[in-house]
């Protein structure tokens, strides 16, 4: 039977995050590990942990450039195990630097990004994808509501993080929608007898709202900056 919680207040931190550091031949490298615990239920497009169902925490690691593992299922499953972790959970990955995440908080929506844009472009582009497995993404975004949604809107609020997300790039002076394998986690309360559960997460719903202008934000915060050659035409710098 799954865990039920009762929604916390908005005044309540959702996104407490830890910051954990390892060494892997011989390169430093970071982490950060929310244990949000039971009672919620995530959609994402991670490596480990994709899809919807309930989980209990989110792991987003830093791995070297050049990365060259072919399961990085099992890799992150590890690294959550060894940090403590418990129960199923979601692990991103990333060649950037996650030691100084970009975050955001608005009316009760929270969101934690970290970025590297080294190799960015459109997503329609001429040139076909590669394949084998994937390169690390370098903008990872997750972000957390305190109230429940139902499938459709969870989709619907990935939908609306990475529009912000596109948003947030464009005004930042990077011409580009993303990297080729960027990811996101967007956690919902489950629910719970009584509880509303919420039909829509599009960037002009209540929640979806929120949950835009917490993704933008935080975004902002975790790109690099751009110097003014770099901008598009009339793109400004935050």
């Amino acid at each position: 039977m799954p865990a039920v919680l009762p929604p916390p207040r908005t005044g309540h931190r959702l996104l407490a995050v830890e910051r954990l550091t390892r060494v892997e031949d011989g390169e430093r490298l970071h982490a950060l590990l929310w244990r949000c615990g039971p009672g919620w239920r995530m959609v994402s497009s991670a490596v480990l942990g994709g899809g919807i169902a309930e989980r209990a925490w989110v792991l987003n690691a830093q791995v070297a450039h050049g990365y060259r593992r072919t399961d990085p299922e099992r890799h992150l499953a590890g690294l959550a195990r060894d940090a403590g972790a418990e129960g199923p959970g979601v692990g991103l990955m990333t060649a950037a630097d996650v030691s100084a995440p970009g975050c955001a908080r608005d009316g009760g929506a929270e969101a934690v990004a970290t970025a590297g844009v080294s190799v960015r472009g459109w997503a329609a582009t001429a040139q076909e994808g590669a394949g084998g497995v994937p390169a690390p993404g370098t903008i990872n975004v997750v972000a957390a509501l305190p109230v429940a949604l139902s499938d459709a809107a969870l989709v619907n609020a990935v939908i609306t993080a990475t529009e912000a997300k596109v948003q947030a790039l464009l005004e930042s002076g990077h011409d580009c929608s993303g990297t080729p394998t960027d990811a996101v986690c967007v956690a919902a309360r489950a629910p719970h007898p009584g509880a509303e559960v919420h039909s829509f997460a599009g960037p002009r719903s209540e929640w979806g709202a929120r949950l835009a202008r917490a993704v933008h934000r935080a975004v902002l915060t975790a790109l690099p900056a751009t110097t003014p050659a770099e901008r598009p035409y009339g793109a400004s710098a935050f």
